[in-house]
């Protein structure tokens, strides 16, 4: 037994929970999700895409647009021949059947190490009100990839890219059911501002985040 599943099972008992009336406790709490009023929000309407890759930008990430997945590779590479970084990469496994050797890269499909510079994540959706990247952790999906490299490319299909917090919550509920071990919300590369207030990059995390948006060039 996990930990969390220790942890997670200390909770059920003491709030009475068994398997006999899970269904009834869960259909609860679904319904006191929906009925809840959500608090102010800003109106955030026009072209989602070009508001998420203005902010993006604000937040010291780089972006590109391209029509195609297949066209990710190509769009990669443009950025690591740009910066001057290695062609070698790693990646999350369904991104591994993309034709990154027709581009010149070489990329596994494995978990990141200490060792490996550069990452490249899908996510889960991203957020348009604040240009942050929402990653769920699984095991195809390690959370790893997008924070041990010190660049980290993430590749956001523009039909995923949501308008708020709100409703990124909302997509996961819906579609993942149960919690992931991990949900890292990612703004930009990792930054501090502890010694003397000055803004230093990289400091806990990727010194690059470069997003490459598929379908949302307008």
């Amino acid at each position: 037994m996990s930990s969390r599943e220790d942890i997670l099972g200390r909770v059920r008992a003491h709030l009475g929970r068994t398997e006999s009336n899970a269904t009834s406790g869960r259909a609860a709490l679904d319904a006191y999700l929906k009925a809840r009023p959500q608090g102010p929000r800003p109106r955030i309407g026009g072209d989602l895409v070009a508001r998420f890759r203005a902010k993006s930008e604000l937040l010291s990430s780089t972006v590109e647009d391209v029509a195609t997945a297949n066209e990710v590779p190509q769009a990669v590479a443009r950025y690591l021949t740009a910066h001057r970084l290695s062609s070698q990469a790693v990646c999350w496994p369904g991104l591994a059947a993309l034709p990154w050797g027709q581009a010149g890269m070489e990329v596994a499909a494995r978990p990141a190490t200490g060792s490996d510079l550069i990452g490249i994540t899908g996510c889960f959706c991203a957020l348009a009100e604040t240009g942050t990247l929402m990653l769920c952790s699984s095991p195809d999906t390690p959370a790893a990839m997008s924070l041990l490299p010190e660049t980290h490319i993430a590749i956001v299909p523009a039909r995923r890219i949501l308008a708020g917090m709100e409703d990124a919550w909302n997509l996961a509920r819906a579609e993942l059911g149960e919690v992931p071990r991990a949900v890292n919300f990612i703004s930009g590369p990792s930054r501090t501002g502890d010694i003397e207030q000055t803004i230093v990059l990289g400091a806990h995390g990727p010194y690059r985040v470069h997003i490459v948006i598929v379908g949302g060039e307008g």
